[in-house]
């Protein structure tokens, strides 16, 4: 008996404040009967403690489940009379951790809820509790959630400001952090620039912002805190590099490509190139880029694109070809068609299949006929020579490194290409003196013949005062990125009929 008693005592450690009396089994369900302890209590209101009783009541309480069963306490509690004249005239005492006002769980019990509704919400929370012989709905699982305590709003001295989507292309709420700590700080529902000055003005303390290149973060700022500094996201500033680059690698297609495959020459292309004559031959005589396309019935933006280039061999571009499953054997189709050029596509067909070939015929014919045999290396994108480009040197293969540099001396313009994009890599780091290496490669990249890049120089002047603080100082936000990748796990779990409040709750308390 003595060790039921002990095994009694470790299944209901968590309400050792009360006085246990019996413990009953009632099929899944266990039964404690309990009473609080023949002690003073103090009055809620005035403080005073007292110990005249005034009546008894009962409440009733869940707690951890046991064994698999649902563990219920029923406590009989004491009201009290306040010794205090004028204050209320009774009260009910409160236990700590076990009978708070207004609950009906014990506090370890909400604990546990509160841990799991906390990762999982609603009804995936309520599946996970059901599984631990927790039974609560989904309903009372999100108000377990909206009732957790938010940590303290302290206002950090490097703030990350980013946003996210509710609903892409509709609505956006903007995250902010500590971008020191990477300690969530609050969430906005919504990016305007009004919404974030409002809030940094009612929060006062932020001397440095980190953020992308959204001009509405940028002017909350300026407004709200003319004197903070603005940091641009480093990520952000070799990304839009990336875009100018590819762009520039791809009006170079004829100059890299000229050893693969045959650069496209169809019906399409003649249009092209007669396009851009018709543009460049209005431009000479004077026609506005807006009077050229209402005369030629063609886009703004599509007349700005032929005017910026100064050759229309730059508007070809390379077949965008993928690997297939021909690539393996096309050593051997090229000595066979180097054998004998006439030899029919059928036979070659049951050459390879003998050799493990498991694709079609109509395959290995488009292959032969786009000239990908006789060329002399395999189909490259324009994608994939700008990322060896922007590639670390170091991290390169001994076969990337001998394409890499051969496709970065076809011609002058990829070879001030690689310079520049190697050149700004170094600029990645951090350094004081960043800021008029910063100004010399701009002149160097505006004497260069590469448009696109210009289009980027411009961009860095347009926002040259935080492109320049990101380039030689060591803040930047990557952790509000990081807290934005957490949010869209978030947002895959859906936050149903509780809206912004519970997503706010759950990205605060992550």
């Amino acid at each position: 008996m003595c060790g039921a008693d002990r095994l009694v005592k470790v299944a209901f450690s968590g309400l050792a404040p009360l006085v246990i009396e019996d413990v009953v089994v009632e099929g899944d369900l266990i039964r404690v009967r309990a009473r609080t302890p023949e002690v003073a209590a103090a009055c809620p209101t005035c403080g005073n403690v007292s110990s005249r009783v005034h009546g008894f009541g009962l409440r009733t309480v869940a707690d951890l489940p046991v064994d698999e069963r649902r563990v219920v306490v029923v406590v009989r509690v004491r009201r009290l009379v306040c010794p205090t004249r004028g204050c209320r005239q009774t009260f009910r005492e409160q236990v700590p951790d076990v009978l708070e006002r207004y609950q009906r769980r014990t506090g370890r019990l909400a604990r546990v809820v509160g841990s799991v509704v906390r990762e999982l919400a609603g009804r995936p929370g309520v599946r996970v509790l059901s599984a631990l012989t927790i039974c609560l709905s989904f309903n009372t699982a999100l108000r377990c959630l909206l009732r957790l305590p938010l940590p303290p709003l302290v206002v950090p001295r490097v703030l990350g400001v980013d946003d996210f989507a509710l609903r892409r292309r509709h609505r956006y709420a903007t995250v902010l952090i500590d971008a020191m700590t990477r300690r969530r700080v609050d969430v906005i529902p919504s990016r305007s620039a009004d919404a974030v000055e409002a809030w940094l003005r009612a929060h006062a303390g932020v001397e440095v912002v980190c953020r992308d290149g959204s001009g509405a973060y940028a002017e909350a700022v300026r407004r709200a805190l003319p004197g903070a500094v603005q940091v641009a996201d480093r990520w952000h500033i070799w990304h839009n590099l990336a875009k100018a680059a590819g762009k520039d690698v791809a009006a170079h297609s004829a100059c890299w490509a000229k050893h693969g495959p045959p650069l496209n020459d169809g019906p399409l292309a003649r249009t092209t190139r007669e396009r851009w004559h018709q543009v460049h031959r209005l431009l000479d005589q004077g026609v506005g880029l807006l009077e050229c396309a209402r005369r030629l019935n063609l886009g703004l933006n599509t007349v700005k694109r032929y005017a910026r280039v100064a050759e229309p061999e730059r508007l070809v571009r390379a077949p965008k070809y993928r690997p297939t499953l021909v690539d393996p054997y096309r050593d051997h189709l090229r000595r066979r068609r180097a054998e004998n050029p006439a030899t029919p596509i059928p036979h070659l067909f049951e050459e390879i299949k003998t050799l493990g070939y498991s694709g079609s015929f109509n395959l290995l014919a488009r292959y032969i006929t786009q000239g990908r045999v006789e060329a002399d290396r395999l189909a490259i994108s324009p994608r994939a020579v700008a990322r060896l480009l922007l590639t670390k040197p170091e991290t390169l293969t001994d076969t990337q490194r001998t394409r890499f540099d051969e496709l970065s001396t076809a011609c002058p313009e990829m070879i001030d290409l690689t310079n520049m994009i190697r050149g700004f890599a170094d600029l990645l780091h951090p350094r004081p003196e960043n800021a008029d290496r910063l100004t010399e490669w701009i002149t160097s990249a505006r004497e260069a013949d590469l448009p696109h890049l210009h289009a980027f120089t411009r961009g860095l002047d347009f926002d040259r005062a935080a492109i320049t603080a990101a380039l030689t100082l060591p803040h930047h936000n990557g952790g509000t990125e990081g807290v934005n990748t957490k949010t869209k796990r978030i947002m895959r779990q859906m936050h149903g009929r509780a809206g912004f409040p519970l997503l706010r709750h759950r990205i605060l308390l992550d």
